[in-house]
């Protein structure tokens, strides 16, 4: 059953005719044409000049050449147009490339076969990864980031009950629901508390004051189900949560189910997905990371995400420690991390009960007056692409032009004419890309805001449904460039965060992504990406499809992907070239969701494909 948004779109730009009528419009349409004497017989040819008197004509000649491929499409025989069929109950929560029983078939050990590994995935059978039965739409925000329904992530009643961390504690679960309390005791007092306290460690009056002091973004390592995180996205922090891939109860998925950012990852073999100089501050509170194992290499890969003057905040409890008392169990944890974080030119900033906070060094010079025996630097130019790559036991970033103390950055996300030049960018460039994705935004905003965003809260026609159906928490920005769709979000005041994804085979503008405090990370498109399923609410690619054309991996595989990552009911923005639109609907189609061709009226051959997954209750 067709949905009412496009039966609304339908009335704008026409119904779908019936087939004997689309064939004769052809034939008239191709007559008027010749009569016209249209200067090319290409039915996908752009009017570079469009003076209103063909307007209509344009239009008439789009639809005539989408219902045309839809036409040739069927004449290609059912086979080419099947729907692809849905995966068993078994992959409901199917991650690909965290296959650990394939793993160790693999010969992977020592904790790697916990780790990604997309080489050893083994080929399967295409299919649609379902929902749980139980799945309900999420909440609207703000009530979504602390309620959520029980059945859309893998935890069993059994599960929770057993579980005796704090962090899990603060979850009730009530019926079909699970609620999270971020204000009775994260750690001590509760998430309030435990961040002015980290504020006040590091010499300021109030978590308020983050921003002021260049704490613009923050890595929770192993973020429990993201009752800290919550509460620095309210102070207008981006934390990013990143944990080890869980068959059940996944901080990563109960997290996404929240609306706030995270992303699969581990601290094992090999580095996260980052640039080196990322992040302003890295927190590990209960993360379960032994910090001195596999010779610092683990703190290393810290030190190399964190900024000059960055910070890093670990927090555990004294009852996770060895030892025959306080004092002795403190001792024997921070010995070995006193002699390491010395190596690394870190400084104990604070310490008050169980937390712990270091600051790195904004002096380069620090490196070269260390001891005999330190850990080295690396080489310049070591660092140009960190996607997976083995861990390394030297010292990034110190080369680097970014290698700007975080006190010393802008305070907002606005960059600097001196700052964006750092990165290799004009500013002239950089503010004609933004102005882009301004009006961007506001044509996607009115083609689709009755419908999915959270500041209309109903669909026209219908009663306000419960849950609340179509609305948006976070869109994946699939090709981000320099992160301006995200740019452009934050201006209109929308309630909405993005995930910039820059394709590892693209120019790399994750630092600039990151140095704005978006979060963002890089991806290989022809592998999965590290989520859960139904984990984001929008899609959107500019230009994707063309930059894959030339890859090796699948276009197929590309779109069961973002069917993987999309929640029922959720959308797809796709902007590209006609022939790769064109490609792409036909795709959509077989993967069962709903899509609409839109040509933009610029004269240009770029179109529009606006997609809708289906909610399909089996």
């Amino acid at each position: 059953m067709r949905s009412s948004w496009f039966n609304k779109v339908s009335v704008i730009l026409g119904p779908r005719p019936p087939l004997s009528w689309l064939l004769l419009c052809l034939v008239s349409l191709l007559a008027i044409i010749a009569v016209l004497g249209s200067s090319s017989s290409n039915a996908f040819d752009s009017v570079t000049a469009t003076p209103d008197i063909y307007l209509n004509y344009r239009r008439l000649k789009e639809q005539a050449a989408v219902d045309y491929l839809e036409l040739k499409s069927l004449s290609l025989g059912a086979s080419r147009q099947r729907e692809l069929g849905l995966c068993g109950k078994e992959r409901e929560n199917y991650v690909p490339c965290y296959n650990v029983s394939a793993n160790l078939l693999a010969g992977l050990k020592d904790g790697e076969e916990l780790d990604r590994h997309c080489e050893v995935q083994r080929e399967q059978n295409r299919c649609l990864v379902r929902p749980p039965k139980e799945y309900k739409t999420p909440l609207r925000w703000p009530a979504g980031r602390d309620v959520i329904w029980s059945g859309n992530v893998k935890i069993t009643k059994d599960q929770f009950l057993s579980s005796g961390s704090m962090t899990k504690r603060l979850m009730l679960l009530e019926e079909n629901q699970i609620a999270f309390h971020s204000e009775d005791g994260l750690i001590f007092d509760g998430v309030k508390d435990y961040s002015r306290q980290i504020a006040e460690m590091i010499g300021l009056g109030s978590d308020s004051e983050f921003l002021q002091a260049g704490v613009h973004n923050v890595l929770d390592i192993g973020c429990g189900f993201g009752s800290f995180g919550a509460h620095l996205v309210s102070l207008k922090l981006m934390a990013v949560c990143i944990a080890a891939y869980e068959a059940t109860g996944s901080q990563v998925q109960l997290a996404l189910e929240r609306g706030l950012p995270a992303i699969i990852g581990s601290f094992i073999s090999r580095q996260l997905p980052y640039p080196s100089l990322s992040f302003d501050m890295v927190h590990c509170a209960q993360c379960g990371i032994v910090w001195d194992k596999k010779d610092g290499m683990l703190l290393i890969e810290v030190d190399r995400v964190l900024k000059p003057g960055g910070y890093f905040v670990l927090t555990s409890p004294s009852g996770k420690l060895q030892g025959s008392s306080v004092g002795i169990k403190k001792r024997n944890m921070l010995t070995p991390m006193e002699e390491l974080t010395q190596k690394i030119c870190w400084s104990l900033l604070a310490q008050q009960d169980e937390t712990f906070i270091w600051q790195k060094t904004v002096d380069t010079d620090c490196y070269a007056s260390r001891k005999q025996g330190a850990i080295p630097l690396c080489k310049e130019g070591h660092d140009i692409q960190s996607y997976y790559q083995p861990l390394v036991s030297c010292i990034s970033g110190t080369s680097s032009k970014r290698w700007i103390p975080i006190q010393n950055r802008s305070a907002g996300s606005q960059l600097s004419s001196a700052e964006l030049e750092v990165h290799g960018v004009l500013p002239e460039d950089f503010f004609e890309d933004l102005q882009i994705w301004r009006s961007a935004l506001k044509n996607y905003w009115s083609l689709l805001t009755p419908l999915i965003f959270s500041d209309h809260p109903k669909r026209p026609g219908d009663e306000d449904p419960l849950p609340p159906f179509n609305m948006i928490r976070n869109v994946m920005d699939m090709n981000s460039h320099y992160g301006g769709l995200n740019a452009a979000f934050l201006e209109e005041k929308k309630s909405v965060w993005v995930m910039n994804v820059v394709p590892i085979r693209a120019r790399n503008t994750l630092p600039l992504i990151l140095d704005q405090g978006f979060a963002g990370v890089l991806h290989d498109w022809c592998e999965p990406f590290p989520t859960y399923p139904r984990t984001y609410d929008m899609l959107h690619a500019n230009g994707l499809l063309s930059h894959l054309s030339s890859e090796r991996c699948s276009t197929m595989d590309l779109f069961l992907e973002m069917d993987r990552m999309l929640r029922p009911e959720g959308w797809a923005v796709l902007s590209d070239k006609v022939g790769a639109i064109e490609m792409a609907r036909t795709l959509a189609t077989q993967i069962r969701w709903e899509a609409r061709v839109i040509d933009l009226q610029n004269g240009s051959d770029q179109r529009l494909l606006v997609c809708q997954k289906p909610f399909i209750k089996k």
